[in-house]
């Protein structure tokens, strides 16, 4: 019993000190001179907390909901890695008080463990969404290459920590330790990083097939998974284009869009609303769609109807903004009708089964083929378990 109550207080444990870190970015940011006006301070804030909470609590709530499945223990433990702020602390340490600060060398220790922090990416990936190692022949295996992959993270985050220890770290500017390892430990890091890479690739390949043969639950858990790394990858595209504007937003949203794949994962995990993403995939496509179109009308008739129409430039604006605003709920109606004949077909067929039993219904009199005609609409449509029709009594 005890046992049982200590998994779900480790749990939200561990998301409160994810959490926690969030503020200690912005702090250190600032120590470290980082951090310049107030503006950067406020994205800081924002990008830190929009990650750092989501990502926390689905972790936490992963692991102490489902504390027999590997993947929300694996999800605190990515965060605790990659949230840390070692690196601020290891430049504020060495670059600005020359290792004279408490936890310094154990800082460094933290920077150089991305390579476990790749590992568990991997790992992560490969046991999604039950947490537990494929069957039959190929159990041992998996069980080989992931205890190698266990060594070969630790044994070059290791070399990573002794190519700098023993003497004055030199800390780059963005923190990390300008020492690599080499010989030996840097062999060991170049074999990690290519067999993580090819197990990535291995993976992806994998996908297709495996969707493929999957159906109903399982499904839906691999599209909230391709869902959250699609945004992931959307995500990071917007945070490197941006990295070179230290005031633009957009590093906001890119690393707000961070957040969507562990909630996606945490979705999948659990189980809940698994069907939901259907409808969220044909919402999301189907405005982007609509947005990009109007934009364009609305752009090119501000453009091009000064140049072609005696009008001003206000009046083009006013004109352009009536004709989008206009085109909206027609151009809605047969975008959202496409994409949902693509990707929310559970909608888009029982559409249909209405639509056909509304054409029946205004050709039918007789009161018990209408009966039928209902109990088998709302049957198709709505799969429901049980399904009756009560009428009153004929006088």
């Amino acid at each position: 019993m005890r046992a049982r109550r200590a998994v779900p207080v480790t749990a939200v444990a561990l998301g409160v000190l994810i959490i926690g870190t969030a503020p200690t970015h912005v702090s250190l940011d600032i120590l470290t001179h980082q951090v310049r006006g107030d503006e950067q301070v406020t994205i800081d804030w924002m990008t830190a907390v929009g990650f750092a909470v989501p990502a926390a609590v689905t972790g936490a709530v992963v692991a102490a909901r489902r504390p027999g499945n590997p993947l929300g223990w694996l999800l605190l433990a990515l965060f605790l890695f990659g949230g840390t702020p070692s690196s601020e602390y290891a430049f504020l340490d060495y670059g600005i008080h020359h290792g004279t600060l408490p936890l310094g060398q154990f800082a460094v220790a933290l920077t150089g463990a991305w390579p476990v922090w790749l590992f568990l990416i991997a790992l992560l990936l490969w046991l999604f969404p039950d947490g537990r190692l494929p069957r039959g022949r190929w159990r041992r295996v998996s069980v080989v290459l992931i205890t190698a992959g266990a060594v070969l993270s630790v044994a070059a985050s290791a070399g990573n920590y002794l190519a700098v220890a023993g003497r004055a770290v030199p800390i780059s500017a963005s923190g990390n330790p300008a020492a690599n390892a080499s010989g030996v430990w840097g062999l060991i890091e170049n074999v990690l990083v290519a067999g993580i890479l090819a197990s990535w690739l291995v993976w992806l390949i994998a996908q297709l097939p495996k969707y493929r043969r999957s159906a109903g639950e399982r499904r839906q858990q691999l599209k909230w998974l391709y869902s959250g790394a699609a945004a992931l990858v959307v995500s990071a595209v917007i945070s490197a284009l941006t990295s070179g504007d230290s005031s633009s937003y957009l590093q906001v949203v890119g690393t707000l869009g961070l957040a969507v794949l562990p909630v996606c994962v945490g979705v999948a995990v659990l189980k809940y609303r698994l069907y939901a993403i259907d409808r969220i995939l044909s919402r999301v496509i189907s405005y982007a769609v609509i947005t990009a179109v109007l934009a364009g009308v609305f752009a090119g008739l501000v453009l091009l109807s000064p140049e072609v129409l005696p009008f001003k430039a206000p009046v083009a604006v006013a004109a352009a903004t009536l004709v989008a605003a206009a085109l909206f709920n027609p151009l809605r109606r047969r975008v959202q009708h496409a994409v949902d004949r693509r990707f929310n077909r559970a909608r888009y067929d029982a559409e249909m089964v209405i639509a056909a039993f509304t054409a029946r219904l205004r050709q039918t009199v007789d009161l018990d083929t209408v009966q039928g005609d209902l109990v088998g609409a709302v049957d198709a449509a709505f799969q429901p378990a049980h399904v009756s029709v009560w009428l009153p009594p004929r006088t």
